[in-house]
């Protein structure tokens, strides 16, 4: 009798130690949000043994083992978003194609883990980085038509609001890359009015230019310069596919931005290869957030 009380004293405590394991892990998990951002490359068929045929499937690997809450792309073409839609599990996307709004031309779409996060708004929510934001333009001295993409999603755990940005500035445009960053700064501050903020993209921008300054400058900071952990991962977020020894590959030009709302507990910059060659002529960059309160 001793021993099968013992056994069931022993079988109580673990189940309340793992019970309150899981209950631990549970609350980290709700206090945190995992944020991707990710220039995948438009399916250019000269890319030859770099073309999307030849590396989509380790792509979709790569982001479902990092497994990120929210994801923005830059670049993304149609039949590129729709594989990504496919194959990226319990994910859904927000975004138009940036030449009429619709399916034409790249995308700066928003994957969310859809299991995770309910869209509330901000289903048709892209503007034009220009001076005629509600209508596909080309702004001031850009040479192509850029977009912001933003969405506004509820946790389904724990209601918490946070608003998403991506964008994909443009690769010429001085005063269009600074008019952006100042478009997009009061975008996110008349639309998310002052809840949980998050801005990801392609600037085209290293950290000492003026359209970089504007958004830190702002309330918006960069993740990973006030990241709890040093971030990992190379310095630079654009290298063409393939690293060249003793070359410089330059500074980041991919970053992510959040508000007051959130602390940074990581951050890092990604560089998987498949067969001596990224999957993107553009790193991948990972940050792991907290919310403040």
């Amino acid at each position: 009798m001793k021993n099968k009380l013992s056994f069931f004293i022993s079988v109580g405590v673990l189940f309340l130690f793992s019970t309150a394991c899981n209950n631990n892990q549970t609350n980290q998990e709700e206090q945190t949000v995992t944020m991707m951002s990710y220039n995948i490359r438009y399916d250019n068929p000269g890319d030859s043994l770099n073309n999307w045929n030849y590396r989509k499937a380790q792509l979709v690997n790569e982001v479902l083992f990092y497994n990120p809450d929210f994801m923005g792309i830059q670049e993304g073409l149609v039949n590129q978003v729709q594989y990504l839609s496919k194959h990226l599990t319990d994910r859904k996307y927000i975004g138009v194609g940036r030449k009429d709004g619709k399916e034409g031309g790249e995308y700066s779409a928003i994957f969310y883990n859809a299991k995770k996060y309910t869209l509330v708004a901000g289903s048709d929510s892209t503007i034009w980085l220009s001076e005629t934001p509600g209508k596909p333009s080309v702004g001031w001295d850009a040479v192509l038509p850029r977009i912001l993409t933003w969405g506004k999603f509820k946790s389904n755990e724990t209601g918490r609001v946070v608003y998403v940005f991506n964008t994909h500035y443009d690769h010429i445009g001085d005063t269009a890359r600074a008019n952006s960053s100042k478009l997009i700064v009061h975008t996110i501050k008349k639309v998310a009015q002052g809840e949980g903020a998050i801005l990801s993209g392609d600037f085209n921008v290293t950290r000492e230019r003026k359209p970089y300054q504007i958004i830190e400058n702002s309330f918006m900071k960069d993740a990973f310069k006030i990241s709890k952990l040093p971030p990992i991962g190379p310095k630079f977020t654009f290298a063409g596919f393939e690293v060249c020894p003793g070359a410089s590959h330059g500074d980041r030009i991919d970053y992510i931005f959040i508000n007051n709302k959130f602390n940074v507990k990581k951050a890092a910059t990604i560089s998987n290869m498949r067969n001596g060659h990224f999957l993107s002529d553009h790193l991948p960059i990972f940050s792991v957030l907290e919310w403040t309160k």
